[in-house]
């Protein structure tokens, strides 16, 4: 085994991110940790009136007006009830040359992973008629399959994915994945 110069470990470290992932209906996505501002238990909203149903309402922050979006229901994932495991997770996005923080809901934190540029692979294509510039990629950790977000581009634009669209990704990603076999 040969011992990695200083430059090349460097190398190797420029090329990995680290991403915190969470679970939503038993499925994992990460966002760039980066991109992560606080991780927050659940806490009551302030309704805006006319806003989409994803969009719970808003929170005071610090002084920041947050909006918070439920993630399960903009991807059209069957809403729970909010139990103990219930985080907020609070984002920070680029929007029009300017940042916005937003807050996400989700079922449960799970972990933080490091992911080597070259371990992520490019979502299946599945059409025109499907919007998938909000995945990064998928990678495996820990022998599971994580959905990694651009969170600038999930949350960042005027345009969020169709419900649908989303759905039918998931299902086909599982579909997709390979069955272990019970040696």
């Amino acid at each position: 085994m040969t011992e990695l110069t200083q430059q090349e470990q460097a190398s190797m470290d420029d090329a990995s991110q680290q991403y915190l992932t969470f679970i939503m209906a038993n499925e994992e996505y990460g966002v760039d940790i980066l991109s992560v501002q606080e991780i927050r238990g659940w806490e009551a909203t302030t309704v805006i009136p006319n806003s989409p149903s994803h969009v719970k309402g808003v929170i005071n922050l610090r002084g920041t007006i947050v909006p918070i979006i439920d993630l399960r229901q903009r991807f059209g994932i069957e809403s729970l009830d909010y139990g103990a495991t219930t985080v907020v997770i609070v984002v920070k996005v680029a929007m029009n040359d300017e940042h916005k923080v937003i807050g996400i809901v989700v079922d449960a934190v799970s972990d933080v992973f490091s992911v080597n540029d070259a371990d992520v692979r490019d979502a299946p294509d599945f059409g025109d008629d499907t919007n998938l510039g909000f995945i990064k990629g998928l990678t495996n950790a820990e022998d599971k399959m994580v959905i990694l977000l651009d969170i600038n581009m999930l949350l960042g634009s005027e345009v969020l994915p169709e419900a649908s669209q989303l759905s039918n990704l998931i299902n086909n990603i599982d579909a997709q994945q390979p069955q272990a076999v019970n040696a």
